[in-house]
Formats: structure tokens, C-alpha cells, sequence
């Protein structure tokens, strides 16, 4: 067994299994993944990594009742992200932010993942080709990915506090097998929460400058050969310090760090168009 504590979802046991996925390489990695991207860079208090949400995930998973094998593609569901999170959509074109499900399969495959789970007696095709009710819903639905990083975000963000977000997890439950809230005013809020943190996070003019010139930088070292696709599967820290080995890429991270440009930057428009997020959760 190993304990597991979230400041979300405070302490649970897991059995084996999780123990040997979280020594994977490929969850590994996620602790070196920023869940917002390069926003890190202009706001340090935004700082937690893809990890975190995923075994937040996983908690949540547990915590409504849901099997280990979705509590387990829960803990794996966000594998294949790039290093600085949704910057790899930009750099490479997907405007509906989908580029790690695109490589979802290909990622786990090539990983350590599908040995474990022989081990301990799944196959890596209930996860590919698992149906997951909890874990994933369509938008605007909730799902546990969707409630755990609108938390974990708006937290973060100075959304909400912490007692905030403990406090509706009271008001979760599960209805016909889908996450759903028990109290209309409850399912309002979060609703709401998720507004503020689409347009005054996701969409703050000094976060979107942060991942959109951290995604024109990777992309013209991409254009150079400086970086290659297989870099952008390293770390965020890996993947700085290699752009930071060229003088140029040094002084482009320094200037987003001491936001140079921002204002033009803001005024031309040039910012990132990120897709258009919407929550709907429904009072059951």
C-alpha cells in the first residue's frame, strides 16, 4: 500500500500498483511538468505540476467510488503532455488544446506503464480503450479531471481559498454513474468559479504573454533544429536549460521573465488564442 495526501482530498491509501506506476519514468516527468505552462516564469506562486492534478485525479476518483482500474487511467491520464503543458498545443497547432490525447496512446505504449500493469493484472487496452464516466465528460459536463484542475487552478490562481475548495467537495456526488452536485446553490458556484478562472487566469494578458512567447520561442528553435519534437517530452527545467546552452534562447527566457514587451505584446493581439472553456454542472 502507499499513503497519498492532497490538500484537496487529504490523506488516502492506494494499493501496489500506484507505487510502481508513480516510479515510471513517465509519471516521473509530470513532477517536472507545470499544469499552466510558462506561467510559472511570470507568476511563481502558480507553480504546481501536472502530478499533482494527476494524482488529485486519481484521489477524486476514489473518493466518488470509482473502480482502481479508472482511479488507475485517472493517475495516467495526462502522461503524454508536453513539457510546459498546453504551450506544446501552441507550438504545434492545435487549436483545441488535444495535442497529448493525439500522442496519448503512443506515449503510454512506449513507457514502462504497460509491464506494470501486466503485473499486477490489467492490460494497457483497458486503459486505451476503457470507458471512463468519472474521469472524463464531454464539455461543458463535470468530470473528475475537469472539477479536480478548476480546483486546483482557481486555488492556485487566488481564486478561491483552500477551505473554499474542500468545503463544495462536500457537495459532490455521484448520479447514474456521471459527477454531479447536491445543491443548486452549490452547483452555481463552481459553475461561476470556473467562469472567473477561465477569464481572469487562463485569459489574464500576463499569463497568455508567458505561454505564447514560450511558444514562439520553442517553435523558432524547432524551425532552427536548435530543439527537436522529442525535446518537448522532457521536463520544463531539461527543456529550459536547453534552449539556455544558446546565448539567444537565454536572453529570450530573461525577457519573459522581466515581462520586456508586454505591452506591445498585449496591444498587437499576438497572445495565444486558447480554446473556449465552458461548465455546466448540474444539480442532481
Amino acid at each position: 500500500m502507499i499513503e497519498l495526501n492532497d490538500f484537496l482530498y487529504g490523506k488516502m491509501e492506494f494499493p501496489a500498483i500506484f507505487d510502481a506506476l508513480l516510479n515510471t519514468d513517465a509519471l516521473k516527468r509530470l513532477s517536472g511538468i507545470h499544469q499552466s505552462g510558462a506561467i510559472f516564469l511570470v507568476n511563481p506562486d502558480v507553480c504546481h505540476s501536472r502530478l499533482e492534478h494527476a494524482i488529485g485525479v486519481a484521489m477524486l476518483i476514489k473518493k466518488m467510488g470509482g473502480s482502481e482500474l479508472e482511479q488507475i487511467a485517472g493517475l495516467l491520464h495526462d502522461i503524454s503532455h508536453t513539457a510546459f503543458s498546453h504551450v506544446g498545443d501552441y507550438v504545434f497547432d492545435y487549436a483545441d488544446e488535444d495535442y497529448h490525447e493525439k500522442v496519448f496512446a503512443q506515449i503510454l505504449c512506449q513507457s514502462q506503464i504497460p509491464d506494470v500493469l501486466l503485473k499486477y493484472g490489467y492490460n494497457v487496452n483497458q486503459i486505451l480503450y476503457g470507458t471512463f464516466d468519472i474521469l472524463e465528460q464531454a464539455s461543458p459536463s463535470l468530470c473528475a479531471d475537469r472539477l479536480d484542475y478548476t480546483l486546483r487552478d482557481a486555488v492556485y490562481g487566488g481564486i478561491i481559498s483552500r477551505q473554499q475548495a474542500r468545503e463544495f467537495l462536500n457537495s459532490v456526488v455521484l448520479s447514474e454513474g456521471k459527477i454531479a452536485v447536491n445543491d443548486d446553490e452549490r452547483a452555481a458556484w463552481i459553475n461561476g468559479v470556473y467562469e472567473k478562472l477561465n477569464n481572469d487566469f487562463f485569459k489574464l494578458p500576463l499569463h497568455l504573454y508567458a505561454n505564447g512567447k514560450m511558444a514562439e520561442l520553442i517553435k523558432s528553435f524547432l524551425k532552427k533544429g536548435l530543439l527537436t519534437e522529442s525535446d518537448m517530452f522532457k521536463t520544463d527545467t531539461l527543456l529550459l536549460n536547453k534552449i539556455r546552452t544558446n546565448y539567444a534562447g537565454y536572453e529570450a527566457v530573461k525577457a519573459i521573465k522581466q515581462l520586456r514587451g508586454l505591452a506591445e505584446y498585449t496591444r498587437q493581439g499576438a497572445m495565444p488564442k486558447i480554446k473556449q472553456r465552458t461548465l455546466n454542472a448540474l444539480f442532481s
